[in-house]
């Protein structure tokens, strides 16, 4: 669900911070990228040199799509997450009060607004590939338009170690990085932590929400 519209947002993008979409076939999704070339991932680097490369390119592809376009709103994506969680209630933890705070959020913070941009959604460092055309070139986006703050969580997810030790300066160096509000990264942060759905629903996997309440 999340990964529709991939081939629309690349030729958006147009090759500015991700691969390039050479040849497409939009019956059957089928697309040929341009080839990063070494395709050494991000995560090779320190994760604090990571925040600074992830940030420089999200800045770049934060742009809002003119109408027409095809592009869903960030609120399809939470609802879906929402709907998908609640069927899973039979297996929620004897404490679901951060669950529920989690859905609330989910429900609240995509509401529409004029500074929404078009979203990659799942920037991080696995998906930021060394190429010869630039440094850096980002792969695998997940396209909405949405709340800027947002696109900061999935690196932060992916610097699981950091987040769980230090998570409010994680978020803020992250969200300065952006010039975003750190409050609003922290919310959602929190929401997708404790009400995004799951294979598991422990202690674990809530560590996260725990430390950011």
């Amino acid at each position: 669900m999340e990964a529709a519209h991939e081939l629309e947002a690349l030729r958006f993008w147009d090759g500015d911070a991700t691969v390039r979409l050479l040849e497409s076939d939009a019956d059957l999704n089928a697309m040929l990228l341009e080839q990063c070339e070494p395709g050494t991932a991000l995560r090779e680097l320190p994760e604090l040199e990571q925040d600074v490369v992830v940030a420089r390119l999200l800045l770049r592809l934060w742009r809002r799509p003119a109408a027409p376009h095809p592009f869903r709103p960030l609120s399809a994506m939470t609802a879906h997450w929402a709907d998908e969680t609640r069927k899973a209630a039979a297996r929620w933890p004897a404490d679901v009060g951060l669950i529920e705070e989690g859905l609330l959020l989910l429900e609240e913070l995509p509401r529409a607004s004029s500074d929404d941009v078009l979203l990659t959604t799942d920037l991080h460092a696995g998906n930021v590939l060394r190429a010869q055309r630039e440094p850096w070139l980002v792969i695998d986006p997940k396209p909405f338009v949405g709340d800027r703050a947002y696109d900061a969580t999935q690196h932060l997810f992916n610097c699981e170690k950091r987040m769980l030790a230090a998570p409010d300066a994680a978020i803020c160096r992250v969200a300065d990085l952006l010039e975003v509000n750190n409050e609003r990264v922290r919310l959602w942060m929190f929401a997708r932590a404790a009400a995004e759905p799951r294979d598991t629903w422990n202690d674990a996997s809530f560590a996260l929400a725990k430390e950011l309440s």
